[in-house]
């Protein structure tokens, strides 16, 4: 083993030794602890540089350490759920010195990724994917005669969601058994509080310490499981785990239950790792953790700590004064408190995503409103159904490669019986640095084939707000879409105004071609016609599209260029094509938006940039298309 230039060998003298998870197997097991405390601080080190998840890491750094010892990874499957928890993984398999450019374009991924590292066994961003991935891992390997250990982590909240019970329900009932190790990383945090009854279950469990020392010592004094005496206590363990555990529901879906132990004692997962390694069949181990452990900042503000930008590990977070713009969900956030105090029939709904969403305030005046379901996308648009089925008005809280989860749902439940529900869908287009995972990409497509639908993309702050009020006072499902972070800076109304459903907004009437744009590339597409003379137009709706002004400028217009933030593949310039050929109108239309590829994590300047939907792009590809607009451009700038 070779000490690392990247990495200072004085402060982290075995850490700067392992490059590769052969490497910690060469330490001795008592040097284990001490490996997890450097592992720790080289963690807030890092986070500190460049930004990141943070709190969940720093959680699962003793687990991370065992599961890496005893485990021969990569040949043995290491699954991670999340991957808000997996930087310390990432430290331990090669990636070490490059941690720092984690979430920075072409750096480290902020999540597992298989194409970046062997040891990445599953790719994932969603939540409550590691059982049924581990799950399907282990059937193949079973099938082809391989024998090697697959394990699935879930934590940070991912239990409460229906996709985990599936995969146990089927894993605990097959034969022959699988072989499968799941761990519950049970901190009871997702990045809020987690909620539900599922939780309050494991908070029974987790207090239940007498409990789990008589049975560690009732297996010390009984020896061996297959004679009488430890078979008898098997059954007492039953009967009185019956009491903190209602139904003991791991068991009962055919899973051997181990648990609860620390998290945070090395010492102890080895132990119970090591045996779990030699038993058949389906296995839980659950292990109590404390998210941000070891950072007390991070510990007592484990919201605040779950994902951070740079910082001072000696200061911790800083607030930043001084007044800014207000984000587009900072807009989300006020319209529903200020529509929820004129609209009594108004309820509010997130999975799991409070502080995401914009809903804090909203949670706290509005207490009886307010229905956080956890992870449970799929929950959460029926939960809307149901409640508009009766009279209310709800409104669903949700990112965009979220509501992929819950899209059934939407089509089923609530577009087919055309309900009253508005989806306000945050995170629509380029994200950013959290990678192709959480991308909004795709949801002007999956949205407008849907019937029924109203979908609507706000160029600015404060259109959000109007169509937010639009989609509420429509009758039937409604959808508003847009970006992360601010917007132009347009100032907000206190009014609840709504636009007429089915308008655009034409910006500049100019000659030879029309920019038709929709939502936050209205900005960039509109400074662009202006300079060309062309004729600029905020489209507004996607979806009932303004076929009065699209006819009338493919009248008075030689072509059309569409600009976007989705994919161009069935997006809102599909839309305008398919308008255009019903009317039998032969029409160039150049479509500008994101590519047929997932893009990877950089910048949400830099992925506009790379897909050619900033200003400097859509110049470019204009003047590509219709060359002679080069020379009158050059024109109105020589004439001022």
């Amino acid at each position: 083993m070779k000490a690392s230039p990247m990495i200072d060998a004085a402060r982290y003298p075995r850490l700067s030794r392992i490059n590769i998870p052969a490497d910690l197997r060469q330490f001795d097991e008592a040097e284990l602890p001490a490996i997890a405390e450097e592992l720790r601080g080289y963690l807030i080190e890092s986070v500190g540089k460049s930004g990141g998840h943070f709190g969940a890491g720093l959680g699962v750094i003793e687990l991370t350490v065992a599961l890496h010892y005893l485990f021969e990874t990569p040949v043995d499957r290491l699954v991670w759920d999340v991957g808000h928890q997996c930087y310390p993984h990432k430290i331990l398999t090669g990636r070490r010195d490059d941690i720092h450019t984690v979430k920075q374009k072409d750096g480290v991924a902020p999540f597992p990724k298989r194409e970046e590292s062997e040891y990445d066994t599953f790719g994932v961003g969603h939540s409550s994917t590691s059982i049924s991935a581990a799950l399907g891992m282990a059937i193949a390997l079973a099938q082809q005669g391989d024998d090697r250990k697959v394990v699935a982590v879930i934590g940070d909240g991912a239990m409460t969601a229906g996709m985990a019970f599936e995969a146990l329900n089927h894993a605990g009932g097959m034969e022959p058994e699988p072989n499968l190790l799941v761990i519950l990383n049970d901190n009871q945090m997702s990045i809020s509080e987690n909620v539900g009854g599922l939780t309050k279950m494991l908070g029974r469990l987790s207090s239940s310490r007498t409990l789990n020392a008589l049975r560690e010592g009732g297996k010390k004094l009984l020896g061996d499981k297959k004679k009488p005496p430890a078979r008898f206590m098997r059954r007492w363990e039953e009967h009185w785990k019956g009491m903190f555990v209602p139904s003991t529901l791991f068991e009962q879906m055919g899973f051997h239950y181990t648990g609860p132990i620390d998290g945070h004692d090395v010492e102890a997962l080895v132990g119970a790792l090591k045996t779990l390694k030699t038993l058949k069949g389906p296995q839980l181990l659950h292990i109590l953790t404390t998210k941000g452990k070891g950072y007390e900042l991070a510990e007592g503000d484990q919201i605040g700590y779950h994902a951070v930008g740079p910082f001072d590990p000696e200061k911790g977070l800083i607030s930043k004064t001084g007044a800014k713009k207000p984000t587009y969900t900072d807009v989300f956030g006020e319209w529903l408190c200020d529509m929820a105090a004129a609209e009594p029939k108004l309820l509010g709904i997130t999975p799991a995503m409070r502080e995401g969403s914009g809903l804090v305030r909203f949670s706290k005046e509005y207490p009886e409103r307010y229905f956080d379901v956890a992870i449970a996308e799929q929950h959460a648009v029926t939960l809307a159904a149901g409640m508009a089925c009766e009279g209310s008005k709800p409104v669903v809280a949700i990112y965009s490669t979220f509501l992929q989860r819950g899209y059934d749902q939407l089509v089923h439940d609530v577009a087919i019986q055309n309900l009253d529900v508005l989806f306000a869908i945050d995170r629509g287009g380029v994200v950013g640095p959290d990678g192709a995972t959480h991308a909004g990409n795709l949801d002007l497509s999956y949205l407008r084939c849907v019937p029924n639908m109203v979908v609507m993309a706000p160029a600015d702050e404060n259109e959000c707000r109007r169509m937010l009020s639009t989609g509420y006072q429509h009758v039937g499902p409604a959808a508003v879409r847009y970006p992360r972070g601010t917007g132009p800076g347009v100032a907000l109304t206190p009014d609840l105004d709504t636009l007429p459903i089915g308008q655009a907004e034409l910006r500049a009437r100019g000659k030879n071609v029309a920019v038709l744009a929709f939502g936050s590339t209205v900005a960039a597409a509109e400074q662009v016609a202006l300079e060309l003379g062309l004729t600029a137009v905020n489209m507004r709706f996607v979806k009932p599209l303004d076929r009065a002004l699209v006819l009338e400028l493919a009248s008075s217009h030689e072509g059309f260029v569409t600009v976007e933030d989705n994919v161009v593949m069935g997006g809102a310039g599909s839309g305008v094509a398919e308008l255009l050929n019903e009317q039998g109108i032969a029409l160039p239309v150049l479509h500008l938006g994101l590519p047929d590829s997932f893009q990877h994590h950089a910048s949400r300047e830099d992925l506009l940039a790379e897909a050619g939907i900033d200003a400097a792009g859509i110049r470019a590809a204009i003047l590509q298309r219709w060359p002679a607009l080069a020379a009158k451009s050059a024109a109105l700038i020589a004439a001022g």
